[in-house]
Protein backbone atom coordinates (compact mmCIF):
# COMPACT_ATOMS: atom_id res chain seq x y z
CA UNK A 1 0.00 0.00 0.00
CA UNK A 2 1.51 3.31 -1.47
CA UNK A 3 2.16 6.33 1.26
CA UNK A 4 -0.10 8.88 0.19
CA UNK A 5 2.39 11.43 0.12
CA UNK A 6 4.01 9.27 -3.02
CA UNK A 7 0.70 10.60 -4.88
CA UNK A 8 1.69 14.11 -4.77
CA UNK A 9 2.26 15.96 -7.51
CA UNK A 10 5.96 17.42 -8.19
CA UNK A 11 6.93 20.14 -9.95
CA UNK A 12 10.48 20.19 -11.06
CA UNK A 13 12.92 23.40 -9.70
CA UNK A 14 11.77 25.20 -13.17
CA UNK A 15 8.34 24.62 -12.98
CA UNK A 16 8.75 26.24 -9.31
CA UNK A 17 10.45 29.32 -10.55
CA UNK A 18 7.94 29.65 -13.30
CA UNK A 19 5.01 29.65 -11.02
CA UNK A 20 6.76 31.66 -8.27
CA UNK A 21 7.31 34.44 -10.88
CA UNK A 22 3.66 34.25 -11.97
CA UNK A 23 2.51 35.45 -8.63
CA UNK A 24 4.82 38.24 -8.06
CA UNK A 25 3.81 39.54 -11.58
CA UNK A 26 1.53 42.40 -12.00
CA UNK A 27 -1.72 42.07 -13.13
CA UNK A 28 -1.02 43.71 -16.34
CA UNK A 29 1.99 41.59 -16.87
CA UNK A 30 -0.14 38.53 -16.52
CA UNK A 31 -2.85 39.37 -19.09
CA UNK A 32 0.69 39.83 -21.28
CA UNK A 33 1.45 36.29 -20.44
CA UNK A 34 -2.17 34.98 -20.52
CA UNK A 35 -2.30 37.24 -24.51
CA UNK A 36 1.04 34.47 -25.22
CA UNK A 37 -1.04 31.32 -24.23
CA UNK A 38 0.33 31.01 -20.51
CA UNK A 39 -3.32 29.72 -19.72
CA UNK A 40 -1.21 29.31 -15.37
CA UNK A 41 -1.54 33.48 -15.55
CA UNK A 42 -5.27 32.86 -15.47
CA UNK A 43 -5.49 30.55 -12.10
CA UNK A 44 -3.24 34.09 -10.36
CA UNK A 45 -5.56 36.40 -11.86
CA UNK A 46 -8.44 34.39 -10.57
CA UNK A 47 -6.77 33.58 -7.06
CA UNK A 48 -6.31 38.27 -7.21
CA UNK A 49 -9.80 39.33 -8.29
CA UNK A 50 -12.14 36.05 -7.80
CA UNK A 51 -13.50 37.51 -4.45
CA UNK A 52 -14.31 41.08 -6.01
CA UNK A 53 -15.95 39.70 -9.02
CA UNK A 54 -18.08 37.57 -6.72
CA UNK A 55 -19.12 40.48 -5.31
CA UNK A 56 -20.23 42.66 -7.97
CA UNK A 57 -21.82 39.77 -9.03
CA UNK A 58 -23.77 38.93 -5.90
CA UNK A 59 -24.50 42.51 -5.45
CA UNK A 60 -26.73 42.76 -8.42
CA UNK A 61 -27.90 39.02 -9.10
CA UNK A 62 -28.50 38.50 -5.24
CA UNK A 63 -28.27 35.05 -5.34
CA UNK A 64 -25.34 33.25 -4.49
CA UNK A 65 -25.53 30.02 -7.59
CA UNK A 66 -26.26 32.48 -10.74
CA UNK A 67 -23.02 35.00 -9.13
CA UNK A 68 -21.05 32.16 -8.98
CA UNK A 69 -21.73 31.03 -12.12
CA UNK A 70 -21.27 34.40 -13.49
CA UNK A 71 -17.95 34.19 -11.44
CA UNK A 72 -16.25 31.56 -13.60
CA UNK A 73 -17.77 32.92 -17.25
CA UNK A 74 -16.16 36.25 -16.22
CA UNK A 75 -12.18 34.60 -16.09
CA UNK A 76 -13.47 32.56 -19.14
CA UNK A 77 -14.11 35.06 -20.89
CA UNK A 78 -11.05 37.02 -19.64
CA UNK A 79 -9.23 34.52 -21.28
CA UNK A 80 -11.32 34.07 -24.77
CA UNK A 81 -11.04 37.78 -25.52
CA UNK A 82 -7.88 38.68 -23.99
CA UNK A 83 -7.20 40.74 -27.22
CA UNK A 84 -9.49 43.59 -26.27
CA UNK A 85 -7.54 44.71 -23.21
CA UNK A 86 -5.63 47.44 -23.87
CA UNK A 87 -3.40 48.43 -20.78
CA UNK A 88 -3.42 52.21 -22.65
CA UNK A 89 -6.90 52.33 -21.57
CA UNK A 90 -6.60 51.24 -17.92
CA UNK A 91 -5.59 48.25 -15.36
CA UNK A 92 -5.84 45.02 -15.83
CA UNK A 93 -8.04 45.17 -12.41
CA UNK A 94 -10.37 47.63 -13.69
CA UNK A 95 -11.20 46.08 -17.00
CA UNK A 96 -11.81 42.82 -15.33
CA UNK A 97 -14.03 44.52 -12.61
CA UNK A 98 -16.05 46.27 -15.38
CA UNK A 99 -16.51 43.16 -17.79
CA UNK A 100 -17.95 41.56 -14.44
CA UNK A 101 -20.23 44.27 -13.76
CA UNK A 102 -21.78 44.66 -17.21
CA UNK A 103 -22.37 40.48 -17.39
CA UNK A 104 -23.86 40.64 -14.07
CA UNK A 105 -25.88 43.59 -15.33
CA UNK A 106 -26.98 41.28 -19.02
CA UNK A 107 -27.73 38.34 -17.03
CA UNK A 108 -29.80 40.51 -14.39
CA UNK A 109 -32.15 41.73 -17.05
CA UNK A 110 -32.35 38.24 -18.59
CA UNK A 111 -33.15 36.64 -15.09
CA UNK A 112 -35.94 39.09 -15.19
CA UNK A 113 -37.53 38.34 -18.33
CA UNK A 114 -37.73 34.75 -16.88
CA UNK A 115 -39.11 35.97 -13.66
CA UNK A 116 -36.40 34.57 -11.35
CA UNK A 117 -37.25 37.67 -8.69
CA UNK A 118 -41.01 37.10 -8.52
CA UNK A 119 -40.82 35.36 -5.60
CA UNK A 120 -38.44 38.18 -3.65
CA UNK A 121 -39.70 41.36 -2.39
CA UNK A 122 -38.25 44.51 -3.62
CA UNK A 123 -37.73 45.61 0.14
CA UNK A 124 -35.82 42.39 0.34
CA UNK A 125 -33.47 42.97 -2.40
CA UNK A 126 -32.89 46.93 -2.01
CA UNK A 127 -32.78 47.42 1.89
CA UNK A 128 -29.42 47.75 2.01
CA UNK A 129 -27.97 47.84 -2.02
CA UNK A 130 -27.34 51.01 -3.57
CA UNK A 131 -28.96 51.75 -7.02
CA UNK A 132 -27.72 50.50 -10.17
CA UNK A 133 -29.32 49.81 -13.79
CA UNK A 134 -27.95 49.74 -17.27
CA UNK A 135 -26.48 52.93 -17.48
CA UNK A 136 -24.69 52.67 -14.20
CA UNK A 137 -25.46 53.12 -10.37
CA UNK A 138 -27.96 56.19 -11.48
CA UNK A 139 -26.34 57.17 -14.81
CA UNK A 140 -22.63 57.21 -13.37
CA UNK A 141 -20.00 54.87 -14.80
CA UNK A 142 -18.41 52.62 -12.62
CA UNK A 143 -15.33 55.01 -11.94
CA UNK A 144 -17.50 57.72 -11.24
CA UNK A 145 -19.48 56.14 -8.55
CA UNK A 146 -16.33 54.35 -7.01
CA UNK A 147 -15.10 58.51 -6.71
CA UNK A 148 -18.49 59.03 -4.93
CA UNK A 149 -18.14 56.25 -2.88
CA UNK A 150 -13.94 57.17 -2.05
CA UNK A 151 -15.82 60.46 -0.85
CA UNK A 152 -18.39 59.27 1.27
CA UNK A 153 -15.87 56.95 2.98
CA UNK A 154 -14.33 59.67 3.76
CA UNK A 155 -17.35 60.61 6.36
CA UNK A 156 -17.13 57.33 8.51
CA UNK A 157 -15.18 56.95 11.56
CA UNK A 158 -12.17 54.31 11.40
CA UNK A 159 -13.89 51.01 11.96
CA UNK A 160 -17.11 51.91 10.08
CA UNK A 161 -14.74 52.72 6.49
CA UNK A 162 -12.97 49.78 7.31
CA UNK A 163 -15.48 47.30 7.25
CA UNK A 164 -16.71 49.11 4.02
CA UNK A 165 -13.74 48.75 2.40
CA UNK A 166 -13.04 45.05 3.22
CA UNK A 167 -16.58 44.50 2.39
CA UNK A 168 -16.95 46.06 -0.71
CA UNK A 169 -13.27 46.50 -2.54
CA UNK A 170 -11.74 43.32 -0.90
CA UNK A 171 -15.19 41.18 -1.42
CA UNK A 172 -14.81 40.14 2.28
CA UNK A 173 -17.72 38.39 3.78
CA UNK A 174 -18.63 39.92 7.28
CA UNK A 175 -17.39 36.49 9.00
CA UNK A 176 -13.63 37.57 7.27
CA UNK A 177 -13.73 40.49 7.96
CA UNK A 178 -14.18 39.78 11.75
CA UNK A 179 -11.86 37.25 11.70
CA UNK A 180 -9.28 39.76 10.07
CA UNK A 181 -9.84 42.54 12.36
CA UNK A 182 -10.08 40.10 15.76
CA UNK A 183 -13.27 41.92 16.39
CA UNK A 184 -16.86 40.06 17.49
CA UNK A 185 -18.75 39.41 14.64
CA UNK A 186 -21.94 41.24 15.87
CA UNK A 187 -19.47 44.66 16.36
CA UNK A 188 -18.34 44.33 12.89
CA UNK A 189 -22.05 44.17 11.27
CA UNK A 190 -23.35 46.94 13.64
CA UNK A 191 -20.03 48.61 11.92
CA UNK A 192 -21.17 47.76 8.24
CA UNK A 193 -24.75 48.78 8.76
CA UNK A 194 -24.46 52.04 10.82
CA UNK A 195 -21.69 52.79 7.92
CA UNK A 196 -23.70 51.81 4.96
CA UNK A 197 -26.54 53.88 6.61
CA UNK A 198 -24.40 57.27 6.75
CA UNK A 199 -22.87 56.72 3.27
CA UNK A 200 -26.41 56.33 2.05
CA UNK A 201 -27.45 59.44 4.01
CA UNK A 202 -24.40 60.94 2.31
CA UNK A 203 -25.19 60.28 -1.08
CA UNK A 204 -29.26 61.25 -0.56
CA UNK A 205 -27.77 64.40 0.51
CA UNK A 206 -25.65 65.16 -2.59
CA UNK A 207 -28.86 63.93 -4.78
CA UNK A 208 -26.91 60.78 -5.68
CA UNK A 209 -29.48 58.40 -5.39
CA UNK A 210 -32.44 60.53 -6.89
CA UNK A 211 -33.69 59.41 -10.19
CA UNK A 212 -33.13 62.83 -11.14
CA UNK A 213 -30.38 64.61 -9.54
CA UNK A 214 -30.16 68.09 -8.64
CA UNK A 215 -28.43 70.72 -11.30
CA UNK A 216 -25.34 72.19 -9.99
CA UNK A 217 -24.68 69.50 -7.28
CA UNK A 218 -22.02 66.91 -8.19
CA UNK A 219 -21.79 63.87 -6.69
Amino acid sequence: MSDDRDEQPHFSPRVLVAIDRLQSSSDEKLMDQLRQGHQDALSVLFDRHYRLVFSIALKILHDHGEAEDLMQEVFLEVYRKIENFNPSKGSAKTWILQYAYHRSLNRQKYLNLRNFYGRLKGSDINEWELPHNSNGWNGLTYHEWARVIERGLETLNQKERKTLEMAYFHGLLLKEIAEHLEEPLPNIRNHYYRGLKKLRDFLNERSCLQKKPVRGVVC
